[in-house]
């Protein structure tokens, strides 16, 4: 990988090391003030000039990720995004890159992958199962009931932007930064007398990523600018007499037929100056500034449907922004995208002056040794921004890696894991007032079900519909990759937590109405395939595995594993509700109360460990400290686990996390985050927040590695600082459960609880000093700090300020 540039140099630590001391030691004034030249900028087009969404005065100009140096690695550059495309800047100075993606560009087309023999082979499997023949068993399942092809189709990269300029050599004074509150990136530095402004942003709005070149005198810019793709069959062509067109089909992959068509299109708008084609790319000469405006899209209309117009669509697209000023296009980018970003501010504490002046990367760097509370905040928000860029109402969900991917061959696809991926990209949406953003999850949701219903059928006779442990555009819903990975059939059982989420957080019936036909779906095929575990009497599924981990008969493949029973146990009781609430489907509602109290009970084993299995296999396992901690599940993001009214299944869960240890890939730190919040340990929280937000886990420009970049564990990592400072289930919000030391003041407002309701919180010496509590549709609540809860009953658009009282919370 290193040689496109996704690996992180591992020595690249011991460095910033070194430079992280020398700073401390002798100051920072090169970096600290690299940005000074840059003071005339020119008046038009900057982002604070946006109008504001909010005025909820929060301290949004620390939030920046900046750098003294361009991009080196694909694991430098910055993201920007509108749900739809995506963009990595490099920030070079002579030359400069933006690494380009459109996220329905995936290899292959409509595909069916549901294997002919599985269900012939089903009742065998159960019975070598429930013989203890786990190994024949999966030997069998791999023969005979894995998808065909056993891949799925991978998330690929649509080109690049390539820049190079005619009279930079050498730049002084560098600076490039991402400022998360205008979704906005720019680079700055001084060449031959020439203060150089570069801004990149990507619009929601106009559905168009824009770029502009400036400087502080007329005249003086002058460059080519390309587009080039590694798709095999991406051709390029003259777009009118300021434009370049990039278009092609996808590829093949593991025997699927490319079916998609794609196209980028490039508009050159200078100010001043002369242009004229040159080949395949646009010369620049002697022009004031330069716009560059891109456009992208595909032909996929929906997993069944390859018939769109994609260079209809980026035509119109491109006349469209072209028609517009810069200025207004980015008025309209900032003010649509802090409509969303402002809702939630948050303050942590502050850190040294030192540290303020370092750059991102040397501040991740120090993290672990260094009190920074700001950094703490800062990736929290970043996670934020990241679901803002990736995913937004009419695009895909976000991804493995969001929607930034350069690879035509990514790490897992790049595409959907839904054993805990998935799921960990939304786990911020809610609480983190992003509502907006879960709604192509949902779709997704509606699609697999749909295609999931032919997987029911066929592969287990069974009424409702089924999705295993991956998918992908083409909304796949068969197992694949092998028995001992995919052979697991609760996926979509974990993806209508989210759905369930956005109704208990939102309280809106007729969204539970439209919903509901997915959860009854779900419910109806688990109904028809649960088995009787002859040694146990509990109904259980059959084949399944504890993902991804090998139990100590050498296999995965099992029956019954606990991380089933507890996704089982929640959309079983979810749909009970629901059914009570829309008053229908009473007698379904009575079959799944009977069976809910069938299904495998929490065990404690023989070490004090929660089990992974009906049988005590934990401390037998060939690895120990396995990355998946599946079983704790019900700790965290369900609540059936708790230290309140589960105190001995909690310490038992406790004790899994100690056995496990503590570190793990970086989504696998994530969840490790947010389980010890929920057992409402601060320290061991932010122990692992520091493992998390660290060289070793996390890239200079933010992203999370597992290794290599997945985007799960940033999610991860903003639910988990989400979690230690409010808590909303069990019918209660927990303020402050888990706050370490390090965040002995700070605030945060905006969060969102269940109930329809929005909270904001202020701590002084590691107490609460005021929170304020905001009803939309009214409500009873219960709020608990510490080990005493207050009960309110509120009314529409009511809001209640409480503070302390002796240690007691009370009503102001």
């Amino acid at each position: 990988m290193a040689s496109n540039g996704r690996g992180f140099d591992p020595g690249r630590r011991d460095a910033l090391k070194l430079a992280l001391a020398a700073a401390l030691a002798g100051g920072v004034g090169g970096p600290a003030t690299a940005h000074a030249g840059a003071s005339r900028e020119p008046a038009a087009g900057r982002a604070g000039d946006a109008p504001d969404a909010t005025s909820d005065g929060g301290d949004w100009q620390h939030l920046r990720l900046w750098y003294p140096r361009p991009a080196t690695q694909w694991v430098e550059a910055l993201p920007l995004g509108n749900g739809r495309l995506g963009a990595m800047v490099w920030g070079g100075g002579k030359h400069e890159r933006l690494q380009l993606n459109e996220d329905t560009l995936y290899a292959g087309g409509p595909y069916d992958p549901v294997p002919p023999d599985a269900f012939a082979a089903l009742p065998e499997v159960r019975r070598l199962l429930f013989a203890g023949r786990h190994a024949e068993a999966e030997a069998l399942a791999n023969a005979k009931m894995m998808g065909r092809p056993n891949k799925q189709m991978p998330y690929q990269p649509l080109g690049d932007l390539v820049l190079d300029f005619f009279e930079i050599a050498e730049t002084n004074g560098y600076r490039r930064e991402l400022d998360l509150d205008a979704a906005l990136a720019t680079s700055t530095f001084e060449a031959r007398g020439l203060q150089h402004r570069r801004e990149v942003f990507v619009s929601a709005v106009d559905q168009c990523i824009a770029v502009r070149l400036s400087g502080d005198k007329p005249g003086r810019i002058s460059l080519r600018i390309g587009l080039a793709s590694d798709q095999p069959s991406a051709t390029i062509a003259d777009d009118g007499d300021a434009g370049l067109l990039l278009h092609g089909r996808n590829e093949a992959a593991f025997g699927i037929e490319g079916k998609l068509r794609f196209a980028l299109r490039l508009r050159v708008l200078p100010v001043g100056g002369r242009l004229r084609h040159d080949g395949d790319r646009i010369e620049v000469r002697d022009a004031d500034e330069v716009v560059l405006l891109l456009t992208a899209a595909t032909s996929y209309r929906r997993f069944d449907d390859v018939s769109g117009d994609p260079q209809a669509i980026t035509r119109m697209q491109i006349d469209a922004a072209a028609a517009r000023s810069w200025q207004a296009m980015l008025d309209d980018h900032v003010a649509a995208h802090r409509v969303l970003f402002r809702r939630v501010s948050i303050n942590l504490g502050r850190m040294s002056p030192e540290l303020a002046a370092l750059p991102t990367d040397m501040r991740v760097a120090a993290f672990a040794d260094a009190k920074d509370p700001q950094l703490a905040a800062l990736y929290h928000q970043f996670g934020r921004y990241l679901l803002i860029a990736s995913s937004r109402p009419g695009t895909q969900p976000a991804n493995l890696q969001g929607i930034w991917n350069d690879l035509l061959h990514p790490p897992w696809e790049s595409k959907y894991t839904i054993n805990i991926n998935t799921e960990m990209n939304y786990w911020p949406s809610e609480a983190n007032a992003l509502a907006e953003c879960m709604e192509p999850l949902e779709r997704m949701v509606f699609d697999l079900a749909e295609s999931g219903r032919q997987t029911a059928r066929r592969m287990y006779g069974a009424p409702g519909w089924v999705v295993h442990h991956n998918t992908d555009l083409w909304r796949a819903t068969a197992p694949i990759d092998g028995a001992q990975w995919g052979m697991w059939p609760t996926g979509g059982a974990w993806l209508l937590q989210h759905l369930w989420d956005r109704w208990d957080y939102g309280r809106d019936l007729d969204y539970l109405r439209k919903v509901y036909p997915l959860f009854k779906g779900a419910a109806e095929f688990f109904a028809a395939v649960l088995v009787e575990d002859p040694d146990t009497g509990a109904m259980v599924t059959a084949p399944s595995i504890s993902p991804e981990n090998v139990h100590p008969h050498g296999a995965t493949l099992c029956a019954g594993p606990s991380m089933d029973a507890q996704l089982l146990r929640d959309l079983f009781g979810q749909c009970i509700e629901a059914s009570a609430l829309l008053d229908v489907d009473a007698g379904f509602a009575g079959t799944l109360t009977a069976l809910r109290d069938r299904l495998p009970p929490h065990r404690i084993g023989k070490a004090g460990q929660l089990q992974e299995w009906q049988d005590d296999w934990d401390m037998a396992v060939p690895e120990i400290d396995h990355r998946h901690v599946s079983h704790l599940y019900a700790l965290h993001p369900s609540s059936q686990i708790n230290v309140r009214d589960t105190p001995e299944l909690a310490a038992a869960a406790k004790r899994t996390l100690e056995i496990r240890g503590d570190e793990a890939t970086g989504w696998g730190i994530g969840w490790r985050l947010n389980l010890w919040a929920r057992l409402r340990d601060g320290e061991h929280a932010m122990k692992i927040l520091r493992m998390l937000l660290s060289p070793a886990r996390t890239y200079p420009n933010l992203f999370d590695a597992h290794p290599p970049f997945q985007i799960d564990g940033n999610f991860g990592g903003t639910a988990g600082v989400t979690e230690m400072l409010v808590q909303s289930w069990g019918g209660a919000i927990f303020l402050l459960p888990a706050l370490p030391r390090d965040w002995s003041q700070g605030e945060v407002r905006g969060l969102r609880v269940r109930n329809a309701a929005g909270i904001d919180l202020s701590w002084r010496d590691g107490v609460l000093a005021s929170a304020t509590l905001r009803s939309d549709k009214g409500g009873d609540y219960a709020l608990t700090w510490r080990h005493h809860t207050l009960s309110l009953s509120l009314s529409p658009g009511e809001s209640a300020v409480l503070t302390l009282d002796n240690d007691r919370l009370v009503r102001a």
